[in-house]
């Protein structure tokens, strides 16, 4: 049975899932164990395969908790979700930074964030962030002005980007949701897209905030996932400055300049070649960017030749942008 289905059904979390799926007849154990869900059950896969024929239109990735390529670091949070949607691709382990921050940050703050973002982004890092106003966008921005990769962890499906003037820099990003397709965001998203950052983050990096502030929930959840936490210092009576200030007198490690967040983190700070790419080449390394995909597929999606995307191909590789997958699939590295 599609275990896409099982996670549809009311109350049934990680937990259950994944022993369900472990039963040698899942649906034999659904009926053993939760008798009252067999009726929805139909419902439900109805459901999961209107999901998945919708997810594919939109060119969006569902990972499932109990597939292989589901994020390890999602696993282990206390409550994982039971599968996310994805646009683009995951930064391996180790390899993602956040910078969080308020949504009405000072002049200073969204300069330094900026800044910030970039020189993380330069040194290889993929800078994480909620695609929120204020902090979350200029991270966004700075990792994009740099060539470099940024993933926004949304509080919203997919296909319901928050805020919506925020789509057209979404277009040139990796994002995550762990939210149904068709769902818009709400005040109680924003905490669990927070936990979802935390767990892919190596660190966590709070530029502005105030004591009440989605970003110290973030920084939160890092501590209790044994995650670096980061903070940059404001003038003391400045309101939006109180929550980073007091991370850093709790322990945080403040960051007085973008150099001290490569130095603590390990990051070399060498800048990446900076690559010149051609109009076609950039078409298809961004079709790339959102997922996998055979060649006369990316050729039919480009209105090319397959052997005008081979040769593509071929000089995206040798510039280290493109791989060649099993079954004759490409992917962005």
């Amino acid at each position: 049975m599609d275990p896409l289905a099982l996670a549809f059904l009311p109350g049934i979390g990680p937990k259950r899932l994944l022993e369900l799926l472990g039963a040698e007849d899942p649906k034999e154990a659904l009926a053993e164990r939760f008798p009252q869900l067999l009726e929805r059950l139909s419902e439900a896969e109805a459901r999961a395969e209107a999901e998945r024929r919708r997810a594919e239109e939109l060119s969006l990735r569902i990972l499932g908790l109990w597939e292989e390529g589901f994020p390890e670091s999602l696993k282990r949070l206390p409550q994982p979700p039971t599968h996310l949607y994805l646009k683009g691709t995951l930064p391996e382990e180790g390899q993602a930074v956040a910078i969080v921050g308020t949504r009405r940050a000072a002049p200073w703050a969204l300069s330094f964030a900026r800044k910030l973002a970039r020189t993380l982004a330069e040194a290889g890092a993929v800078v994480v962030s909620g695609l929120a106003r204020g902090i979350d966008r200029e991270a966004h921005l700075g990792a994009l002005e740099a060539g470099g990769r940024t993933l926004g962890v949304l509080g919203s499906a997919l296909d319901q980007i928050y805020p919506p003037e925020h789509r057209p820099m979404a277009e040139r990003m990796d994002l995550l949701s762990e939210f149904p397709l068709g769902t818009g965001p709400k005040p109680e998203h924003f905490p669990r897209r927070n936990r979802l950052i935390a767990g892919l983050a190596r660190a966590v990096i709070v530029v502005e905030a105030p004591l009440e502030s989605g970003a110290l929930i973030t920084a939160r959840y890092a501590l209790e996932l044994g995650k670096e936490v980061l903070a940059v210092p404001g003038r003391p009576t400045d309101q939006g400055s109180l929550g980073a200030n007091r991370l850093i007198q709790d322990g945080a490690y403040p960051v007085l300049a973008p150099e001290d967040a490569l130095a603590y983190l390990g990051f070399s700070g060498r800048r990446k070649e900076v690559l010149e790419l051609s109009p076609e080449e950039s078409r298809l390394y961004e079709l790339l960017r959102q997922g996998e995909a055979l060649p006369e597929h990316l050729a039919e999606a480009l209105g090319m030749s397959p052997e005008g995307v081979i040769s593509l191909l071929t000089l995206l590789e040798l510039k280290g942008l493109v791989q060649a997958l099993p079954g004759g699939r490409y992917g962005a590295t």
